[in-house]
Parts: C-alpha cells; sequence; structure tokens
C-alpha cells in the first residue's frame, strides 16, 4: 500500500488484510512512506509497515463496526519514517507482529539500521528490521461502558429537570 492510497483513507475505519494473526480493524490515525499507524479496540495505537500489507478493506455502505470514541487530545507517537518510531519508543515495553508465531514483547532497547534488540525476560533477541510488520506500545483510548453512558445521560435528564423545575418557580 502506497502514502497516496492510505492517505485517502485517514480518518476512516479500515480493515487490514482479511484475516489471519495480523488482520485488525481500526481507525486510520496516520500514513507515511513506509508505515500508517492504526488506532484499535484491543491493541490500540498498532503501526503497520506497508510494505507486509496484503489488503485494505472499507465498507462503503455500512461502514465496519469501531465502537471506540476518540477525545479531542488523544496523543500518540508520529515519526517521518518507521525507525523514527522505533526510536521514539527506545526503553518502551512493545508488542512485535501481533499474532502467530513471531509475536513477541518486551522491551525496546536498542534499533540499529538492519535490527532492533528487544529485552523479553531474561533473552535478548536481535530482530531482522525486515521481518517487523506491525507494532504496538500501549497508547490506547478507553472504551466507555454503556453504564456510564446511561448514567451520564440520566444525569443530564435530572439536572434538565431541575432546572426546568427552578425556572418553573420563578
Amino acid at each position: 500500500m502506497n502514502k497516496e492510497i492510505m492517505l485517502s483513507l485517514l480518518h476512516k475505519v479500515i480493515k487490514v488484510d482479511r484475516g489471519g494473526p495480523e488482520s485488525r480493524t481500526g481507525f486510520l490515525l496516520a500514513a507515511e512512506d513506509d508505515y500508517f499507524a492504526l488506532l484499535t479496540e484491543a491493541d490500540g495505537v498498532t503501526y503497520y509497515r506497508t510494505q507486509h500489507v496484503k489488503s485494505i478493506t472499507i465498507d462503503a455502505k455500512e461502514g465496519l463496526k469501531f465502537e471506540l470514541e476518540i477525545p479531542e487530545n488523544f496523543e500518540y507517537i508520529t515519526g517521518v519514517d518507521f525507525s523514527s518510531i522505533l526510536n521514539s519508543l527506545r526503553y518502551s515495553w512493545i508488542k512485535v507482529n501481533r499474532g502467530g508465531p513471531e509475536m513477541l514483547e518486551g522491551v525496546l532497547d536498542e534499533v540499529g539500521t538492519d535490527y532492533v534488540i528487544i529485552i523479553a525476560n531474561e533473552e535478548v533477541i536481535r530482530l531482522s528490521m525486515f521481518h517487523i510488520r506491525s507494532l504496538s506500545y500501549g497508547a490506547k483510548v478507553e472504551k466507555v461502558k454503556e453504564s456510564e453512558k446511561e448514567g451520564d445521560s440520566s444525569a443530564k435528564k435530572k439536572e434538565d429537570r431541575s432546572e426546568s423545575s427552578s425556572k418553573g418557580n420563578e
């Protein structure tokens, strides 16, 4: 997927790949030459390397299901390329390759031109940069529970009723 295609889908809900361990549905936050950032319900912000993405799907008629409300002040890491994202995440807990046998998580220790070093328990793992398909680091939006939504609306109704009754007494 090239940057031009991804920019045309910016701020839309898309599905990455048709299935398998890397497939996710989410809100497209950013698109650059070699990666894009997707906000997903389960994983938070996930960065996909465009060279590994096989397909992008949108539902032109009804839209894909996505139930997160993104706050206006939501912040996530951005960069001009995937390497700059990795450098910003040094010493952070990350998850690489979201699913399948190549999934790993740990602290990103070093970023080289061809590899990264991740510390996981007592292991020092050198992972080829080419084989990183996706990465997430925990920036998430908390889902608003139905009871909280109802609580907010019932509190609002009570407030409205008390305002109207106090106006009636004046």
